[in-house]
């Protein structure tokens, strides 16, 4: 009797251009409040276009490069799969909707916005958004959990320095940063040793 498989399903065939154009408008008019959430639902567990893993390390990626992260993740993933027009299909999909609906909520804010019922719906939105990143650090979170190695220290230490501390972003990465890649690295090391 054979162990079953620890390995992730493998992943679905790559995606064309107007599935990447289409899955990332999908993503756009579900993801109010924040698309992270439903990139990862899309990506790791309904499409299998990459592994929890793989989504985890360019999206780590993603944090150091200047601009919004999830647009960085857009370009990526996109160029990834089919190259600059790749790119070019997934940043187009995920963003004319958020363009069209800011313009025309902007318009609307500017006319409504001391309404007192428009303050109660943007306070208790604000909520809702909170519950769905909260949701998906924990995702990301459990293969790092998995292994059990020096992750979990470093989230940890970078989650106190920032967030209890309230040290610089800007020290906390670099001293975080060379930290952490060393551990991955002497962690892969030791494994292929």
């Amino acid at each position: 009797m054979s162990k079953p498989s620890t390995l992730p399903p493998p992943a679905s065939a790559i995606p064309t251009h107007a599935e990447l154009f289409l899955a990332f408008f999908k993503i756009t008019l579900s993801g109010f409040g924040g698309t992270l959430p439903w990139t990862r639902r899309m990506f790791v567990e309904e499409n299998r276009w990459m592994t929890a893993q793989e989504f985890n390390d360019i999206y780590a990626l993603c944090q150091f490069l200047p601009g919004p992260n999830i647009v960085n993740l857009t370009s990526v993933f996109g160029s990834r799969m089919r190259g600059p027009t790749g790119a070019a299909a997934a940043w187009s999909g995920f963003l004319i909707v958020p363009f069209c609906v800011m313009l025309a909520a902007a318009m609307l804010y500017e006319r409504y916005g001391n309404v007192e019922a428009v303050r109660h719906v943007l306070s208790g939105v604000a909520p809702a958004a909170a519950g769905l990143i909260i949701a998906t650090v924990v995702k990301m979170a459990k293969p790092m959990f998995r292994s059990f190695g020096p992750a979990p220290f470093v989230l940890l230490g970078t989650a106190v320095a920032i967030g209890l501390m309230r040290w610089p972003l800007l020290l906390v990465l670099i001293v975080m940063a060379p930290l952490s890649i060393g551990i991955a690295w002497w962690m892969r090391s030791k494994e292929t040793a």
